[in-house]
């Protein structure tokens, strides 16, 4: 059992598109399906979807952090919350707790982009069943969960002023995470060097100009996701 929480990554490796990692792909698109089929059950059971959504973030990041603390690892260069991952949980569980708008005319972009590029080629080391493994998964497909409770069941839409200040938003955690690299020498956001694991960003060019890509394909992305509502309006 106690390897199950270890550091060894060596026991229990991730690889991407094992078995481990499209179970979790298989869990997310079964999840975001039925978001939207019994999203009239959803809605009527509000208040307990807000609730385990909310203790399951915040449950899973507490924990992550004392396991970190335990094993004598927690340093402020990669455990602050400035992934874009970590700010988009910390939306969310305002989100849960409060139904803001205008929280979630932020974290639907951010939260979304970030979280599904995270799903998809994730930047861990720790496979099934390892603690890292079951806390990384469940909480990014909880930030997007979140996301769609709001737009399936709340009726919440995002509309283009939204999309532009989550896109502020994004630049100033930036600019912020860039600061903290070069107080703890850390890589929030990836704008210090490229993860070590593979991932989108290694066909983005060399640092830096692989930030100048990250812009381009974030925009992108916010006006993908911006699109269905746009059609929506029009029917």
């Amino acid at each position: 059992m106690a390897e199950l929480f270890g550091q060894n990554s060596d026991l229990y490796p991730f690889a991407a598109f094992s078995a481990g990692h499209w179970t979790m792909l298989f869990v997310f698109a079964a999840g975001s399906f039925a978001l939207y089929y019994y999203r009239q059950f959803f809605a009527a059971n509000e208040l307990a979807v807000r609730w385990t959504f909310f203790s399951g973030l915040f449950v899973l990041e507490s924990l992550y952090h004392y396991w970190l603390y335990r094993a004598g690892i927690w340093d402020v260069s990669f455990t602050l919350p400035l992934q874009l991952c970590s700010i988009s949980l910390i939306l969310c569980l305002i989100l849960l707790a409060s139904g803001s708008r205008l929280v979630f005319n932020i974290v639907y972009f951010i939260g979304i982009a970030g979280a599904l590029m995270a799903v998809l080629t994730p930047e861990l080391f720790f496979g099934y069943p390892h603690f890292r493994y079951f806390q990384f998964f469940i909480t990014h497909i909880l930030i997007i969960w979140t996301c769609l409770f709001y737009v399936f069941a709340k009726d919440f839409a995002p509309d283009h002023k939204g999309m532009w200040l989550s896109f502020l938003f994004l630049n100033l955690s930036a600019g912020i995470a860039y600061l903290a690299n070069k107080w703890t020498g850390g890589n929030y956001m990836f704008l210090a060097y490229k993860p070590s694991n593979g991932s989108l960003i290694d066909f983005l060019g060399p640092y830096p100009f692989y930030i100048l890509s990250l812009e381009g394909i974030a925009l992108f992305l916010f006006y993908v996701l911006l699109a269905p509502f746009g059609f929506r309006k029009r029917k």
